[in-house]
Parts: C-alpha cells; sequence; structure tokens
C-alpha cells in the first residue's frame, strides 16, 4: 500500500512537471489515439454507397445548360454512355434537341450529395466539345474541372486571335507542355479553355491562361514549372526559399514614336461658370429695388430727360457743321503742284519732238527741191547744144 502511494505520488509530480513546461495552452491537451504522423490530412477519402445507406436526399436538385448547334449530332450519338454512366452513380439526365439542352437531375436512388455537382460540371464540359470519355473521368472524386472564360479578357479580335494561339503553340507543343507539367487536360474552344485535373494543377493552369491573355508567353511559366519540378527531387531543398533558382524576366517596354503635333489640353475648370446677375440682383446691387415707387418714377423721369438733352445736343451738333468752312487740305496742295510740273514737263517733251519732226519735214522738201533745179539745169544745157 505504501508503495503505491509512492508511485501515484510520483507520477503526478511529473504530470505537473510536464505541465508547467508546456504552460497554461499545453495543461488541457491530452494524446489523441486516432491522429498521428502517419495520418495525411490531406487525403480525400472515398465517399461510398455504405456511408449513406438510405439512399435519401430531402429535394431534387437539377442543373441544365445550352450547347451549340454543331454539337447536336456528336451529343446525340454518344449520349446512351451518358446516361449509363449517369445512372451507375444515381443521377437521370435529359437531352433536348429541340431547346438545345442538357439537363441533370438527382433521383430517389441517389447516395451521393455532392454528385450533382459533378454532373452540372459534366455536361458543362460536354458542351465545351471535351470529348464524353475525357468528361466522364470528372465524376471521379480526385478530378475537378474549370472552365476558365477568355472573351471579355481582350478587346480588340487579332491581339485576342493571336495571343490564344500563343497557349497553342506550334502544333499543338505549347498546350502539350502545359498538359505535362500541370497534369491537367487542357482543350481550348472559342471563347473558353476547359481544363481537368487536381485542385493544384486547375490553379496553376488558370494563372498561365489568364497572363497569355495579359501579354505574358506562357513558356516564361513553362520554364518556371520545369525549374521547380527539378527542385522538387532534392528533398535538401524541400524547406528552403526557391526564388534565387527561378528565372526573372524583365519587361521590355518598346518605346511609341512621339508625333510630331500634340494639340495643347484646354484647361477645363471643375466647377461650372458663374450664373449671370438677374435685373433683381442688379437692382439690389443699385439700390433701386429698395426705393418706393414714387422715387423709381423720379429715376426714371430722370433718365428720360437726360437721354433727350443728349440727343438735342447731337442734332444741334449735326446742324452747325454745315456752317464750318472746310479746312485747307495742304497735302493735297502740293500734290496739285506736282501734278502740274508733271504736265509741263510732259507737253515741253511733247513739243521738242513734234520739232524735230517738222525740221525733218523741211529738211527733206529743200533736198527734193535742190534736186529737182539741178535736174532742170541739166536739161537746159543739154537742148543747147542740141540746136
Amino acid at each position: 500500500m505504501v508503495l503505491e502511494k509512492e508511485e501515484t505520488t510520483t507520477t503526478t509530480n511529473n504530470a505537473e512537471q510536464q505541465e508547467s513546461k508546456q504552460g497554461k495552452k499545453g495543461r488541457y491537451r491530452r494524446d489523441k489515439p486516432w491522429d498521428h504522423d502517419g495520418i495525411d490530412h490531406w487525403e480525400v477519402p472515398k465517399f461510398t454507397q455504405e456511408d449513406n445507406p438510405q439512399h435519401g436526399l430531402l429535394d431534387e436538385s437539377s442543373f441544365a445548360t445550352l450547347f451549340p448547334k454543331y454539337r447536336e449530332k456528336y451529343l446525340r450519338d454518344v449520349w446512351p454512355s451518358i446516361t449509363k454512366a449517369l445512372k451507375d452513380v444515381g443521377v437521370g439526365c435529359e437531352l433536348n434537341l429541340v431547346e438545345g439542352s442538357m439537363t441533370v437531375r438527382t433521383t430517389r436512388k441517389t447516395w451521393d450529395p455532392y454528385i450533382i455537382i459533378k454532373a452540372r460540371d459534366l455536361i458543362k464540359l460536354l458542351s465545351r466539345s471535351v470529348p464524353a470519355p475525357q468528361a466522364l473521368k470528372v465524376l471521379n472524386d480526385d478530378t475537378q474541372c474549370d472552365v476558365i472564360k477568355i472573351g471579355g479578357l481582350v478587346r480588340n479580335k487579332e491581339r485576342f486571335v493571336k495571343r490564344r494561339q500563343r497557349l497553342v503553340g506550334p502544333n499543338g507543343s505549347t498546350l502539350k507542355a502545359i498538359e505535362m507539367l500541370t497534369d491537367c487536360y487542357v482543350l481550348i474552344q472559342g471563347n473558353t479553355v476547359s481544363a481537368m485535373g487536381s485542385f493544384k494543377g486547375l490553379k496553376t493552369c488558370r494563372k498561365i491562361v489568364e497572363d497569355a491573355m495579359k501579354n505574358v508567353h506562357p513558356i516564361y511559366h513553362i520554364k518556371e514549372l520545369m525549374i521547380k519540378r527539378e527542385l522538387e527531387k532534392d528533398p535538401e531543398l524541400k524547406n528552403q526559399n526557391w526564388d534565387r533558382f527561378l528565372p526573372k524576366f524583365k519587361k521590355k517596354n518598346v518605346k511609341r514614336k512621339k508625333p510630331e503635333y500634340v494639340k495643347e489640353k484646354k484647361t477645363r475648370s471643375v466647377f461650372p461658370p458663374a450664373q449671370m446677375p438677374s435685373k433683381i440682383d442688379l437692382q439690389i446691387e443699385s439700390g433701386e429695388y429698395f426705393l418706393s415707387q414714387e422715387a423709381k418714377q423720379m429715376k426714371k423721369a430722370q433718365e428720360k430727360l437726360e437721354k433727350q438733352k443728349e440727343g438735342i445736343e447731337k442734332n444741334k451738333r449735326r446742324r452747325e457743321e454745315a456752317f464750318i468752312a472746310p479746312k485747307e487740305d495742304l497735302m493735297r496742295d502740293e500734290d496739285l503742284k506736282k501734278d502740274k510740273k508733271k504736265d509741263k514737263k510732259d507737253k515741253k517733251k511733247k513739243s521738242k519732238k513734234d520739232d524735230d519732226t517738222l525740221d525733218a519735214v523741211k529738211r527733206l522738201k529743200k533736198d527734193a527741191s535742190e534736186k529737182k533745179k539741178k535736174k532742170s539745169r541739166a536739161d537746159e544745157g543739154d537742148e543747147k547744144y542740141m540746136m
């Protein structure tokens, strides 16, 4: 009995010492036999039919999605295999070719409550041109899907097509590399990118696609993922920072040509222009507004008289102007003198020219008369000798 008491006292003392070391938080913590280092907390346990033996859901859930016209023939051929796969899981499906829609709904046999979300993803992938055998893998617990919309990320259509083509690459090499590094199935169709895989892979895949639409080439992400994959193999680098190994790409901004003429922006005030004063405001400023009616009439009459006086003075000045002699314009007299001098010079020149012509005429007449006299003399001499 004494030995048992001693043992109990030693155990209690040890427990108290451990509690004092752990502090206040560790005082009430006890070992959990169901929790140990061998358990993987991130593992998603498989949900089986035994987990829900009653097969009961409180209410029916349904999802519907439209599909394009060009998918109608393929879906009609593949629909029996899809109905069979969904029937095994306890989900009903319907293909409406008139409306162009696919519908999935829960039934009484549905035992997995989350399977309707998986079925919704299945019809979404089928409408986005994913092949049926690949789309049916979404029903597995370890496979998820993500439909990335890229239509509204780029406004210019030519630029959008060019950036979307970068994701595919020459002969689909870039797309294949993305699939291998992310462990995802990726399909680019129209304005969407459909991806299937794990949550981690889908996250990286979405980042690559969105960055490609923001003009970041996918090859940069591919290089980074390849380096990360190699670093994962080394156990020594498990708890270290990998930034020193990852490539750092600098952005090259191409300088745009500056235009020759730049319009100067007009400085516009934030506030609207001041309101023009009204008649009442002007009257208040002048003090007229506060005058009595008689004072206002007196003021008007005075203004009228002043206007009349101004008019009378103007008329008087106009009448007097007729009796004022015009001022002699000295400049005008000088101009007239100059004109007279010019006229005299011109007359002299003309007279000289006329004199010259008269002299010439006189000279010619003299020459002609002299010639006649000479001839007459010569003729008289010849007549003498003939006698």
